[in-house]
């Protein structure tokens, strides 16, 4: 079986949390001065609460994770273990999460990263707009597709 036809992605739960801040505390890039920064509750707000998440699986191992904002139509987060950079996961995630905020009716979603790294650069490259950069960090906005249906 290939990389490809083993991997696996679903809505993320609260059993994921334990691989999703061990992810989130093994990037090389952003990666937090305070671990204690994020906690548990806000990866569980984010699960239900406040939005909703998204893991990338190989055999049952969760290997990436996005988060989507529903109260501000942001990308909480996105991030990908080590091992498994550059194979794509990345890309679905982050559609996974902008197709749902979209489908919430919002008119576009927006993101920060760090400027000049190499997410500054995948965002670029996933076409979404920079608006500006503050300081360290370059803030991002994407439009709704122009096929997709109003909020009712």
């Amino acid at each position: 079986m290939t990389l490809a036809e083993s991997i696996t992605f679903r809505q993320a739960n609260h059993l994921d949390i334990p691989a999703m801040s061990t992810i989130r505390l093994a990037v090389r890039e952003n990666a937090l001065s305070d671990p204690n920064r994020i906690t548990r509750k806000m990866y569980e707000d984010y699960l239900e609460l406040l939005g909703r998440g998204w893991v990338a699986e190989i055999n049952g191992e969760v290997i990436g994770f996005s988060y989507a904002d529903k109260t501000d139509a942001s990308i909480w987060a996105l991030f990908i273990s080590p091992p498994h950079e550059g194979k794509g996961l990345a890309k679905q995630l982050l559609k996974l999460a902008t197709d749902w905020l979209f489908e919430q009716g919002n008119a576009c979603v927006r993101l920060s990263t760090g400027a000049e790294t190499r997410a500054d650069r995948f965002y670029l490259a996933q076409g979404w707009r920079r608006e500006r950069v503050e300081a360290n960090d370059a803030f991002y906005v994407l439009p709704a597709p122009t096929n997709q249906a109003p909020k009712a």
